[in-house]
């Protein structure tokens, strides 16, 4: 009954959120990145909550944050149903994940998701201060920093298989996104002041491990779909453009590590770090490479 009050709560603030918007914009459909805006603040405002639950010993703001994380998560998503509505109105009509904004903002949304989702299973609140704050720099970056205009796909992107390609694989990046704040917490959790509220080690470390899992099925298919998007597109299945290279040694950390624990027998501080590693591969993988790195993949605009 705790978790259904919180999910109701979240329910509750976002329709407020959702009305003062209407109110202010006058119109049932707000600029959905006023809307995106404001959940980066709201994720954030729900990450310092649980970090307050934590070293405050504050109980109560364990059910404020979840009731916030899961407002933002609300309002993230009919921030994402406004945005593909409003792509029809300018007269372009795609799915909103066709360019950088579009996807930090739907990885923000893959974030939240698998974490609340998690978070009913687990009553334990303290991973959310890392995940939401982690997850409002995501949306900060966007927000910020990456171009929100809608704009015509460029005749690449017009396929179904980028569907297919940008949810698998961000999919894989909201769980590894997770266990690596757990991860965190698992290298952290001999510390007296963090142990009270960490469940049993034991327990962590199966977690980290089911996550890595998740991850690394959809990225599995990720890397997949796009390959058989990319013949569509350029007539080849891998042409080692950066992007790609760097998704394949992504696909090899956990890889390695799934093979590490099922065959040597890895355990608790080792898969731990190998998550962060892997956590590391996945931020360059969609943050250096496009920034740092030129390719085929160089869709995203900046500010």
């Amino acid at each position: 009954m705790r978790v259904s009050k919180e999910l109701l709560l979240g329910l509750g603030l976002s329709l407020l959120l959702y009305l003062f918007l209407v109110l202010k914009e006058k119109t049932i459909l707000p600029d959905n990145s006023l809307i995106f805006s404001l959940v980066t603040f709201v994720y954030l405002f729900a990450g310092m909550i649980y970090l307050a639950h934590w070293i405050f010993k504050w109980e109560k703001g364990g059910v404020i944050g979840s009731a916030l994380a899961w407002a933002g998560f609300i309002a993230n998503f009919y921030a994402f149903i406004v945005r593909w509505i409003q792509t029809h109105q300018t007269g372009f009509g795609y799915v909103p994940i066709s360019n950088l904004y579009e996807s930090l903002v739907f990885f923000g949304l893959c974030v939240a998701g698998f974490y609340l989702f998690w978070e009913l299973r687990l009553q334990k609140r303290i991973f959310g201060s890392l995940v939401f704050i982690l997850n409002s720099l995501i949306m900060a970056f966007a927000t910020f920093v990456a171009d929100s205009s809608i704009k015509p796909l460029i005749p690449a992107l017009k396929s179904n298989w980028l569907i297919a390609h940008v949810i698998t694989c961000f999919l894989g990046y909201g769980a590894f996104v997770v266990a690596f704040a757990v991860a965190i917490f698992y290298l952290f959790s001999n510390n007296p002041s963090l142990k009270q509220y960490l469940p049993d080690k034991s327990v962590l470390e199966t977690f980290i491990y089911r996550t890595m899992l998740f991850g690394f099925f959809w990225l599995s298919l990720g890397i997949i779909t796009g390959a058989i998007w990319a013949d569509q597109a350029w007539g080849s299945y891998w042409s080692w453009d950066p992007k790609e290279t760097w998704s394949f040694i992504t696909w090899l950390i956990y890889a390695g590590g799934i093979h590490a624990k099922l065959i040597r027998g890895w355990s608790g501080k080792k898969i731990a770090w190998l998550n962060v590693i892997g956590f590391i591969a996945v931020m360059f993988t969609y943050f250096g490479v496009n920034f740092l790195l030129s390719g085929l993949h160089s869709y995203g605009g900046l500010n």
